[in-house]
């Protein structure tokens, strides 16, 4: 087995299956979900051929710590639209079907040596930025799969992004090529620009080609913390009007740095007690028998899944 693990932002990449694969489960219902992340599972295992998988889930309730600091966190989200329509299906019975599938995602997945997680209250952001910080895992590869940008301000030296939707692979020097921003201060370059798909607004008339122009100390491998941020505004202040309107939205900064950073992630020590243990105490399985039949029953058999099975059966041979 390689030195890689694979950490997938498991709604992230439901949803992006939910919306394109159009499959029908032998129910009659659609199953596209759960049918595509399978199939994308499959896909990234033989390309990664990672030593551990980690599929994690947005806990219930998503993030309550960062509601409590922004009531209108994610609010106000369009629905999520298929790029096709099923014959009877009423839109409540739609939704009560991405239900299921999800769960049948998750059910699936516990017939494998896949780890899932899900933290009630905490989002799979969070969750993720943890594990990548794990002392165990420093000297390991750690591939983040989701189209999120959120993660990028977590690519280093051992840790890499797949952005499947972008069809891209970021790691810590492609994002300074990129962006012109060292990842160590990529949060704090969005606090400024903002968010538009979590509700988050940034300081008005600037966004990220101002930022990278007037503060070139972004792109370097070292920390610049909000309060260097605000000096080296004071201290150019006459330069530019960017500088004058990062100083009048101050508390807007700060608290979309709160919102958005993973270098310190929202976990309760309770859960990330949960989390380093479980980890740290996992035993792979596969029931491969219980799986078939899963497949079996939901007219998924068509597809050829024998290359995962084969890399489940050398994870849990490791142990």
């Amino acid at each position: 087995m390689s030195n890689k693990i694979l950490i997938i932002d498991a709604m992230n990449t439901f949803i992006r299956n939910y919306v394109i694969d159009p499959s029908i489960a032998s129910d009659g219902f659609p199953i596209g979900g759960c049918r595509g992340f399978l199939k994308t599972l499959q896909k990234l295992m033989r390309e990664i051929n990672p030593s551990n998988v980690y599929v994690v889930w947005d806990g219930g309730g998503g993030s309550t710590k960062r509601r409590a600091l922004l009531k209108q966190y994610k609010e106000g989200r369009k629905p999520i639209k298929l790029n096709r329509a099923y014959e009877g299906l009423t839109p409540l019975e739609e939704s009560q079907n991405k239900y299921d599938q999800i769960k049948k995602t998750i059910d699936y997945l516990n017939q494998t040596p896949v780890m899932q997680f899900m933290v009630e209250d905490v989002e799979a952001d969070d969750v993720i930025a943890f594990i990548c910080g794990l002392p165990s895992f420093s000297e390991k590869i750690k591939v983040i799969v989701s189209a999120d940008k959120d993660f990028i301000q977590l690519c280093d030296k051992t840790t890499v992004l797949y952005r499947p939707t972008q069809k891209e692979v970021l790691n810590e020097s492609r994002v300074v090529e990129q962006y012109k921003i060292h990842p160590t201060n990529f949060a704090l370059a969005r606090a400024i620009d903002g968010d538009k798909s979590d509700n988050i607004e940034g300081v008005r008339g600037i966004g990220l080609k101002t930022i990278v122009k007037s503060f070139p100390e972004l792109e370097k491998d070292e920390t610049l913390t909000l309060d260097k941020l605000f000096k080296l505004c004071e201290k150019r202040i006459e330069e530019s009007k960017a500088y004058q309107l990062i100083l009048a939205d101050k508390k807007k900064v700060e608290l979309n740095y709160n919102l958005m950073q993973l270098y310190s992630p929202n976990l309760s020590y309770s859960s990330s007690q949960m989390v380093r243990e479980s980890v740290k105490n996992s035993k792979p399985l596969f029931n491969y028998t219980e799986f078939i039949k899963m497949l079996t029953r939901d007219g998924l058999t068509d597809y050829d899944w024998e290359n995962m099975f084969q890399k489940f059966r050398l994870i849990v041979n490791k142990y």
